[in-house]
């Protein structure tokens, strides 16, 4: 399968970014489980892992076989907005600290988060995936992949969001925090 080699190192970084994730979530887990969190939506989330390794398996497949070029004017900035959703990403890791999760874990009690970019908003987090799945595969013209992933995430995040808000709503004892905020 030709592809390009910068092209193909840069998805396995975000692979390797991904298992970062997942280390970091399942230390996070066990910090929120003994804290007497509760896990929600357990249903969606082997279907959001499953569609998000499929992003980084289709950027690999359309880019060899289906044999699109590295386009200067559209990859690079691209690449730049990759980057930004990295680093918006894992602003929103530093900044839910031990809370921060890949799964929906609701600690009771505690206050929702008003700082960071969730001042900004209430869920930067996927602002990011929202980016990335379509600017990742458009580093290297892998449209049918940017789109694919566009089209079938958008109702896997609308699950996904209904779940965080109902989840944070029922949780006892949670303090709201100023708009904008997240747990």
């Amino acid at each position: 399968m030709p592809s390009s080699s910068p092209y193909t190192l840069l998805v396995l970084l975000v692979a390797a970014e991904r298992l970062a994730e997942l280390v970091t979530a399942r230390r996070n887990a066990a910090w929120s489980r003994a804290r007497g969190g509760t896990e929600h939506g357990r249903g969606h989330y082997p279907v959001m892992v499953l569609l998000h390794t499929g992003l980084l398996a289709g950027c690999l497949l359309e880019t060899g076989w289906g044999g699109r070029p590295f386009v200067p004017a559209l990859g690079w900035p691209m690449l730049l907005t990759v980057l930004a959703a990295q680093a918006l990403r894992w602003w929103c890791v530093r900044t839910l600290g031990p809370r921060w999760n890949t799964r929906v874990i609701v600690v009771p009690g505690l206050p929702l988060v008003g700082g960071g970019p969730y001042r900004l908003m209430s869920h930067p987090n996927y602002l990011a995936v929202v980016v990335e799945g379509a600017a990742l595969p458009l580093v290297h013209g892998a449209w049918i992949t940017a789109i694919g992933f566009t089209l079938l995430d958008a109702p896997l995040l609308a699950v996904r969001l209904r779940c965080e808000n109902a989840a944070l709503a029922a949780a006892p004892g949670t303090v709201p925090a100023p708009a904008g905020a997240a747990a």
